[in-house]
């Protein structure tokens, strides 16, 4: 079968990538770290050598360092805007979707400016409208601890005291924690109102890592397509980061995607304490269980790229014609390749902004 080769003619969107906050990290440690080149999994010029049409960056904002989350994001946003002008030869941000398309005639690649924390927004919908006002066209509503708009479906407090136990906690205890999903708390009113404002603006609301009361609460609360940045299906794996075939339902109906995420433990679960090093069929079981449930047209990609121990077998961007060559060796056709590479992605953003 004749591979296909994103460099050669499968371009890629991606939905999620945490580089811009390793680089801060790596800056603040003394390291001179860009996004032109570097050892991380995400860098400029793979991106060109592999043909990607679109990076999103997200600002990821970590409410557990105790500092004020609107300031964490201003840093970021820095480190964006710098290597933004800094590489302007290979890559312009996009406002519009028009701008995408003026992007791709010049031959750049597009960066969509996301944010991952809602709490940024400290419950003011007037910081939503400046995020607009700053690039930002998509924001993953929470992480991984409650905010004024909503909650997850992981509390990293309630982690960190399982991990705290050491081994006095058992492996159920632990699955439960995991495979246990918020099936109660959703958004809250401010946050019901966020996502109106969100959809008003043109901004994206990315339901990974939201409660599953969350996530029917945006589906309740919409009228546009909405995105699962990086989540995998949940029929798959049995983690709450992934999506029900219900939720996969639901999002296709509504002409949403879902990220595939190369993060190992959605992928496949371990015993606890065992090595998960990742698999590139274990994307494409995920990625042929959505196309089952919810149609060709739902599929997208989510890396997670940098915010993830690194993936055995898909160690960065130079080895997405890996996946690519894989989907294909997995039944679907090089049409169907482009759609999860880049096309339902694009049509998303032809909608939406």
């Amino acid at each position: 079968m004749e591979q296909i080769r994103t460099s050669g003619g499968t371009k890629a969107i991606d939905m999620h990538c945490d580089t811009i906050s390793r680089i801060l990290e790596c800056r603040q440690t003394g390291k001179n770290v860009g996004l032109r080149e570097n050892g991380l999994h995400i860098d400029l010029l793979r991106l060109r050598e592999k043909g990607y049409l679109l990076q999103n960056f997200a600002l990821f904002v970590f409410l557990g360092s105790g500092e004020d989350p609107w300031e964490q994001l201003q840093a970021l946003y820095g480190v964006y805007q710098e290597e933004m002008e800094r590489n302007k030869d290979l890559i312009k941000p996009v406002y519009c979707y028009a701008d995408i398309e003026k992007n791709r005639r010049e031959g750049k690649i597009s960066s969509l400016l996301t944010v991952e924390e809602g709490a940024v927004c400290k419950g003011e919908t007037a910081k939503l409208t400046r995020l607009y006002e700053m690039g930002v066209r998509m924001m993953t509503l929470t992480w991984n601890f409650p905010n004024e708009i909503g909650y997850p479906n992981l509390d990293r407090e309630m982690g960190q005291k399982i991990r705290a136990a050491g081994k006095n906690v058992t492996d159920e205890q632990v699955k439960a924690y995991f495979n246990t999903p918020n099936e109660k708390n959703g958004l809250t009113e401010t946050g019901k109102q966020f996502v109106a404002e969100m959809e008003r603006l043109g901004m994206i609301p990315d339901v990974s890592h939201l409660s599953d009361a969350g996530f029917w609460d945006v589906y309740r609360c919409t009228k546009n397509p909405f995105v699962a940045s990086h989540s995998n299906a949940r029929a798959v794996c049995p983690h709450v980061r992934n999506l029900t075939d219900r939720m996969i339902r639901a999002l296709a109906e509504r002409g949403g995607v879902t990220g595939l995420n190369f993060c190992a433990d959605f992928l496949v679960q371990k015993p606890v304490g065992t090595k998960n090093p990742g698999t590139i069929a274990d994307i494409v079981a995920h990625a042929k269980h959505i196309y089952q449930v919810g149609g060709i047209e739902v599929l997208g990609l989510g890396s997670d790229f940098d915010g993830i121990d690194t993936h055995e077998e898909l160690q960065g961007a130079q080895g997405m014609d890996l996946l690519a060559d894989a989907l294909v060796k997995g039944g679907f056709t090089p049409a169907q390749v482009d759609k999860i590479f880049f096309e339902n992605v694009l049509r998303v953003y032809r909608d939406t902004l």
